[in-house]
């Protein structure tokens, strides 16, 4: 019974030991797994690291060429700024350069003009000619209609004297010689005005030069000038087109003797048989030519001048003196009142005032002389 007692505890002992064989088989098998599960999610975390590794390496690549990039775009800004810069100081310099530049010509600019005025003054053979009655005459021997005589006529021009009439003088006109005279004599006048003393200094007058000449003009009574006339066609074509033209007694043409043309000027000259035509058609100032199409041409006459008996004199003028050195020390009309009053008195020295011009500071005044105020010296 004890035997029987023994084998079946060892066959139990048996089974429980199969049991845990099995237990510890299937908990290896788990371990397994899990085992096998860890080694693939160590092998894809380390490929992970691996890639992430590999991006950081490039993002770090990338950002080591930025920063570079960012460097040389630095030193590029900077060395442009310099650069600009420098550019901006050149042209800081250039612009006062040319600023005193400007300041040296405009001041010899004015220079130039103060000094043409004075020649222009002094040599000026340009006046304005009032209108005079001009009486023309002819021989009484009458003239053949074929006469190719220009018209002939002289002009005598003459430059009344004048003087420049700068701010604070004044010129007075007396009536007599002999007050200018008296005036000239005295250093200084003390003129008075409302409440005080002007002190004056009265000047002898030292007029510009002035001038004289004839001009002998000739205008010529068969020849007519023709200009901007197109070049559209040979030279000898475009005579023979303006000769037939020219030719029309219907637009007041006429028998042309000889044709002149300067195909690179577009002028010419037509010379008529008969005198007259050219006269009319030169007042006409326009005149229609036959070419390629009609074309209107400008017409005038042709004449010559010269210069003869060019004469240059100077005067002195007798009744008139120079006022200088006036203070605008009252209204322009109040002081030349007071400047007239004291020159009229026999007490200073004066008399009949014939005229008076006072030209205030800041101002100037070209006067002019007729002949018999100055005595000339050709």
């Amino acid at each position: 019974m004890h035997s029987t007692r023994r084998i079946h505890d060892k066959m139990h002992l048996g089974l429980e030991e199969d049991g845990d064989f099995e237990e510890a088989k299937k908990e290896l098998e788990t371990w397994k797994a899990k085992t096998e599960k860890a080694d693939d999610a160590k092998s894809r975390l380390i490929v992970e690291k691996l890639e992430e590794d590999e991006a950081k390496e490039k993002a770090k690549q990338e950002m080591m060429a930025l920063v570079q990039k960012q460097e040389e775009c630095r030193k590029e800004f900077s060395q442009s700024l310099i650069a600009v810069k420098d550019k901006i100081q050149e042209l800081a310099n250039h612009k006062q350069h040319l600023l005193d530049k400007l300041k040296r010509c405009q001041a010899e600019l004015d220079d130039k003009r103060a000094e043409s005025t004075k020649l222009m003054q002094k040599f000026k053979i340009f006046a304005q000619i009032p209108d005079t009655e001009v009486k023309f005459s002819t021989q009484h021997k009458e003239e053949s209609d074929d006469d190719g005589q220009p018209i002939r006529g002289v002009f005598t021009i003459t430059q009344k004297a004048s003087v420049l009439l700068q701010g604070g003088q004044a010129l007075i006109t007396f009536e007599e010689e002999k007050v200018a005279s008296q005036i000239l004599k005295i250093a200084k006048c003390s003129v008075s005005c409302d409440n005080m003393c002007l002190d004056v200094k009265p000047r002898r007058i030292t007029m510009d030069p002035a001038v004289k000449f004839e001009v002998h003009l000739d205008v010529s009574r068969k020849e007519l000038k023709v200009s901007n006339v197109p070049s559209s066609m040979p030279e000898v074509r475009m005579k023979d087109r303006l000769e037939l033209s020219f030719s029309k007694p219907s637009r007041g043409g006429g028998e042309v003797e000889r044709v002149d043309y300067d195909k690179n000027t577009g002028t010419g000259q037509i010379t008529f048989l008969h005198p007259g035509v050219a006269q009319s058609l030169g007042q006409q100032g326009r005149y229609r030519v036959d070419l390629d199409s009609e074309v209107n041409v400008q017409v005038g006459p042709i004449y010559k001048y010269q210069l003869r008996k060019f004469q240059t004199y100077c005067g002195t003028p007798k009744r008139t003196i120079l006022l200088d050195d006036i203070k605008d020390i009252e209204d322009v009309e109040d002081l030349q009142d007071h400047l007239e009053i004291h020159f009229q008195k026999p007490s200073n020295c004066g008399g009949e005032i014939e005229s008076i011009k006072y030209i205030s500071g800041g101002n100037a005044l070209q006067a002019f002389f007729h002949e018999d105020m100055a005595e000339r010296d050709d």
